[in-house]
Formats: structure tokens, sequence, C-alpha cells
């Protein structure tokens, strides 16, 4: 294996000596793998705001959000030196944070099928108009979606937009917390319509890749 086949090799012994360029690393690994293809890139520069808008960077940082979710709701938090009293609160709060990465996961994929099917220059002359947390608005392209599957998309945006993040959602945004609950409530949401809907939306990049 030649040096530049081995850094773009995932190396957590990287991350444990600097974790921070080590996590700052994706387009320095998807520059080899490009230049590993035939296609080199100059990785002595900096990349343009074109290179960061390759689908290849936003379809993986989609897919390693999804992981983290999935890893983090699968698992349950270590509570037991909480008291009692507040370990329902942080288990709450935890589900929320898995929440979040879920809407995130989505919403990434999301703006690199928009960027697939736009291609890069509309996409950045429009980029404005998508530079938003609005999963259920972002989803509009996506065919098949009933009024049960955007609700629930309108009420993922609450947990990437705050309640994944902070108890409160702002002065003068109190209601936000209500409206999660009405909705919940109204449309009977269970967690497998959540997860069934998000691999949905995510497998239909496959489609607007084949496309093109």
């Amino acid at each position: 294996m030649n040096p530049i086949e081995k850094h773009i090799l995932p190396n957590r012994d990287g991350f444990g000596s600097d974790p921070f360029g080590y996590s700052a690393l994706a387009w320095h690994k998807w520059g080899a793998a490009q230049t590993i293809a035939g296609f080199p890139v100059d990785l002595s520069k900096p990349p343009t705001s074109d290179d960061l808008k390759s689908p290849v960077l936003w379809l993986t940082q989609a897919h390693a959000m999804s992981e983290a979710a999935r890893i983090v709701l699968q698992n349950q938090p270590e509570l037991a030196h909480l008291p009692n009293s507040v370990r329902g609160v942080c288990d709450c709060q935890y589900c929320a944070v898995g929440l979040m990465l879920v809407g995130y996961s989505l919403e990434i994929c999301l703006k690199a099928m928009l960027i697939m099917k736009k291609g890069i220059g509309v996409y950045t002359s429009e980029e404005k108009k998508h530079r938003h947390h609005r999963i259920e608005e972002l989803a509009e392209f996506v065919p098949g979606l009933n009024a049960k599957d955007k609700v629930i998309l309108q009420t993922l945006t609450h947990f990437v937009t705050w309640a994944g993040r902070y108890p409160d959602p702002g002065s003068g945004r109190e209601d936000n917390a209500e409206e999660i609950f009405a909705l919940s409530e109204k449309h009977q949401v269970a967690a497998s319509d959540l997860f069934n809907l998000a691999a949905r939306v995510m497998r239909y990049s496959q489609q607007i890749a084949g496309s093109r």
C-alpha cells in the first residue's frame, strides 16, 4: 500500500494525537482518493467553495451523522451516577440529541441531492435559499411524501434548530415546545415511522445519483 492509499483510510490513532486536525481532514482524504483514481488534486492548496460542494462530501457527512444517530439511539446513556430525580430528564435529552443527529443527517442528504440535481454552479447561485434547517421545505422535491411524512420532517426540524441542543427554544418561542407535543399526538408518530421515513429519503439519493 502506497502512502497516499494509506492516507485515505480511517486512523483513530490520528484522532487520539490530534482530534481537531484529524476530524477536519475529510476534504484532504477525498482529494487523495481522487488523486488515486487518476484525477490529481493539489492538496497543498486549500479547497475552493466548489471543491467543498462535492456531493460525495455531503453524502458521506450525511452517512456519518446517520451512523452517529444510530449508535446514540441504539444505546442507553450511563445515568447511574445521577440522582433518581433527574435520570429521566437526562434520558429524554439524550434521545433529543439522537433526533438532532437524525435531522441533521436528512438535512445534509437533501442538500447533497439538491447539489446533484441542480449542479454546483446553480446550487451556489441559489445557496441562500437553502441556508436553513427547515427539513420539510428542503424535502419538497422528494416524491411520495404524504401528510404524515411532512409532519415528521416539520417536527424533526425542532430538534435540529433547538430541542436537540437546548432545553429552551428562545425568548418568545416557548410555544415551539408545545407544537412538538401537539403534532406528535395528533399524528401518532412512532419511532418506526420516523426511521422508515429517514431511510426512504436517504435511499432516494441513489436515484438522484443514478440519473446524473
